[in-house]
């Protein structure tokens, strides 16, 4: 059974709620094969999983190395068609260098680096349309 929440009221800071993390975002993709390429061999992410779920699905599992969350490529939800997620924010530590690394695997990211005070950024597509955030966080002490 669902509950409406008051979004617009105080929050409740004495909550016994356990969640802890994002653990795994669903991003909806058209061909597996291809879409594990890009993220595996052109964004540099290991591959933690690729099993089959049936005849037609499999579980493709990757996450940036070292991270603890992770993505699945997915093909099986019928409100997510293949290039409907904006805003997936990666991040790097050094955002020129992470670009001229993608681009010399053949991809180019062509938006130019933006500024702002949450940090530095371009945006690029994945071959299916879903948007991605490449973000290099503000460096301590720093000001915008």
């Amino acid at each position: 059974m669902s509950r409406t929440v008051d979004t617009v009221g105080p929050l409740c800071l004495d909550s016994d709620m356990t969640i802890s993390n994002v653990q795994i975002v669903s991003v909806p993709v058209s061909d597996p094969d291809r879409s594990k390429e890009f993220y595996v061999n052109v964004l540099g992410m290991d591959l933690l999983r690729d099993t089959p779920m049936d005849e037609s699905m499999r579980w493709i599992q990757v996450s940036p190395h070292g991270s603890e969350a992770s993505i699945s490529l997915v093909t099986w939800f019928p409100s997510m068609p293949a290039g409907s997620l904006k805003g997936l924010m990666l991040e790097t530590q050094d955002l020129e260098a992470t670009v001229a690394e993608i681009a010399s695997k053949g991809f180019v990211i062509e938006s130019s680096i933006d500024e702002q005070p949450w940090g530095r950024f371009v945006t690029f597509d994945d071959p299916d349309g879903n948007g991605i955030i490449l973000r290099e966080p503000p460096r301590p002490g720093a000001t915008s």
